[in-house]
């Protein structure tokens, strides 16, 4: 009896390493490629994990799975800690057919009975994936607009399609118009192996990492806000401008002035000499008048 309790305490032992269900680290689940091309997956951690030490682990089993890349270690797999958003980005270069297969995002927790922390995902990597994005990074200024374009083939014509957003979890469906703290997010399917998503209304807080969906497939997108320039920027830029001008044209004015004063003394001095010659031309010298009697 002792011994059947020792093997299920075992069995459950094993399955708790092998499947990974973690509330404190999150990433997606199913992602696609382009054979030759990059990816950054963003992998989301709790707060008490800002100090540990972050890696990527590939393996279909946790326990036999075989570090890749550890925090700050560049290569071909890059792993940079962003303790500030309590997130990691796992950067994959160069992937080809046999990178596909089970990753897991993993957090070093330290202790012999306490096992690091993970989540799992499963990469495709192919000449034609079924899902894709045209831009994984897109940009806009606050108070504007910004849209991403995906792409899907034939298989995925009628599944659902989703934007979403991994700080909250929300996401927006295909066809309808939804609002997002005061950003109007667009979803769009033609139904001809495209869909756009379009926000209008960008605040910053609306920066940070998106995926989009399309039924298991999931693609990250990271979307940049920018500031847009305050008035007094702009009227800074347009006095700084004007005083440039000014000066411009005070300069050449001066020149102008220069040159200008210079021809007239030129003219005056030769015009001078020409009076002075005609002077002496025409003179009767003095002794001559004295004694001309």
């Amino acid at each position: 009896m002792h011994f059947y309790s020792l093997l299920s305490s075992l069995i459950l032992f094993v399955l708790l390493l092998c499947i990974s269900d973690s509330e404190s680290l999150k990433t997606l689940k199913n992602l696609a490629v382009k054979r030759g091309g990059s990816l950054t997956i963003p992998c989301f951690y709790d707060e008490k994990y800002k100090s540990n030490r972050k890696y990527w682990c590939r393996g279909y089993y946790w326990s036999l799975c075989k570090i890749v890349a550890y925090t700050n270690i560049s290569g071909k797999t890059s792993v940079t800690d962003h303790p500030s958003q309590n997130m990691f980005t796992v950067e994959l270069k160069s992937l080809q057919d046999s990178d596909s297969g089970y990753y897991w995002c993993a957090v070093e927790i330290g202790g012999k009975e306490t096992p690091d922390d993970k989540d799992y995902l499963y990469l495709t990597v192919s000449s034609d994936p079924a899902v894709s994005v045209t831009n994984s990074s897109v940009s806009g200024q606050e108070g504007g607009s910004v849209s991403a374009q995906c792409l899907y083939n034939a298989e995925y014509q009628n599944k659902q399609k989703n934007w979403c957003r991994f700080k909250d979890g929300s996401c927006f469906t295909a066809e309808r118009t939804n609002t997002s703290q005061n950003s109007a997010v667009l979803v769009t399917d033609y139904g001809k192996g495209s869909v756009s998503v379009e926000m209008s209304g960008l605040k910053k807080s609306d920066a940070g990492w998106y995926w989009f969906s399309a039924g298991d497939v999931e693609l990250p997108v990271h979307l940049t806000v920018t500031e847009r320039p305050s008035n007094s920027t702009a009227v800074t830029e347009n006095k700084e401008t004007t005083a440039a001008e000014l000066n411009g044209n005070t300069g050449l004015i001066w020149v102008l002035l220069t040159v200008g004063l210079g021809l007239l003394l030129t003219l005056a001095t030769i015009i001078t000499w020409m009076l002075r010659k005609k002077c002496c031309k025409f003179s009767v010298p003095i002794s001559y008048r004295l004694f001309s009697f």
